[in-house]
């Protein structure tokens, strides 16, 4: 029995939640920038976490007509917390720190580092799997991103001490990290999960800032702040998380580091900004990583271990389980479900149902 057409289908889903983010990421970049010219970079960030996550409650509130318990399971507490602490709090903190420290064109260039930190996290710590088509995919994507984050011309503004690009390498460790944990919660409430993170990120960068003298915004700057952040970030990251679910960390990563091309784009088409040769030449890179990606085929006997959680779901070869009430075939729904254990072959990706080892 086979559900390669379905896994495919839900890899396509997933693909689209992942570069949608990066979108809407890239997009966020330019916007606050013009928006945020006057304001302190700490609180800058602080405000776009604080509108995701103050934006994402409330949308949240609204989906469950009220508050509603996070479903979280006991045993997923902690890795949302950690990943709470390494991209809401640590990352955040470290990359304000090592840019007051090193130049512009240092930390573009290094934040290049993140999407590999979180593919070797994936592939080494939390075992996914990786052939050397994703591996080439990832790489040409990265060289993308490098390419787009060269320094041309003359720069005086040089590295000031050591400690500045340590800082922004520290701070790729912690997102990675975060990715990774994410990933471990990814089946559970997205809103939720993201809603959490944008918050505690808010608050904890906004607090930062005040404490180091920045001055508060108006209400003209502030308010298209917050929203850019509930986009930009919050909308973002709950796309993130749902294609963690159906791509696992490494995937997901690399689509996301398109994030930087997609802002270049979004810059020239609404801003005004000059196409460069080197705009082009990272375009190529990223379209060949996206494509080498998008082929892959990965297909093999598995066996899936006994597994109870809940996600959003339609019955297919991998739910198969009875209803107390009657739910229509086709339709996607929501509960506690058990998986009995299966072994069968089909084209598959390290979502969260597919986490064996290789």
């Amino acid at each position: 029995m086979h559900s390669g057409p379905e896994r495919v289908g839900t890899m396509n889903t997933s693909v689209i939640y992942a570069l949608a983010a990066a979108a809407l990421f890239g997009a966020s970049t330019p916007l606050a920038k013009v928006l945020g010219a006057e304001v302190s970079p700490v609180l800058l960030a602080g405000l776009l976490y604080l509108g995701s996550g103050v934006g994402l409650v409330l949308v949240r509130c609204l989906r469950d007509r009220g508050w509603k318990p996070s479903g979280l399971p006991a045993g997923e507490w902690p890795w949302l917390a950690g990943a709470i602490l390494f991209g809401g709090v640590l990352g955040p903190v470290a990359l304000m720190f090592g840019l007051t420290r090193t130049s512009g064109a240092t930390a573009s260039l290094m934040l290049n580092l993140e999407p590999v930190l979180t593919a070797l996290l994936a592939w080494v710590v939390f075992k996914e799997n990786a052939d050397r088509r994703i591996v080439l995919g990832m790489l040409a994507i990265i060289v993308g991103g490098l390419v787009l984050s060269w320094p041309t011309g003359h720069t005086s503004d040089v590295s000031q001490s050591w400690l500045g690009p340590i800082a922004v390498a520290f701070a790729c460790l912690c997102w990675a990290v975060d990715n990774n944990l994410t990933r471990k919660v990814s089946a559970s409430d997205s809103l939720y999960i993201a809603g959490s993170k944008g918050l505690f990120a808010g608050l904890v960068n906004c607090t930062v800032a005040l404490t180091l003298g920045a001055q508060w915004v108006p209400m003209q700057v502030l308010t298209p702040t917050l929203l850019i952040g509930f986009l930009g970030y919050g909308v973002s990251l709950v796309l993130f998380v749902l294609a963690l679910r159906g791509l696992g960390a490494a995937r997901t990563g690399a689509y996301f580091s398109t994030a930087p091309f997609l802002g270049a784009a979004i810059s020239i088409l609404v801003l005004g900004e000059s196409v460069s040769l080197l705009f082009w030449l990272a375009a190529a890179f990223m379209l060949f990583g996206v494509w080498l990606h998008l082929t892959e085929s990965h297909a093999h006997l598995h066996q899936h271990q006994p597994l109870v959680h809940t996600h959003r779901h339609s019955h297919d070869e991998h739910h198969q389980h009875e209803h107390d009430g009657d739910e229509p075939a086709g339709t996607a729904h929501s509960h506690t479900h058990q998986h009995a254990p299966i072994q069968h072959n089909h084209p598959h990706f390290p979502d969260i149902h597919h986490r064996h080892t290789h």
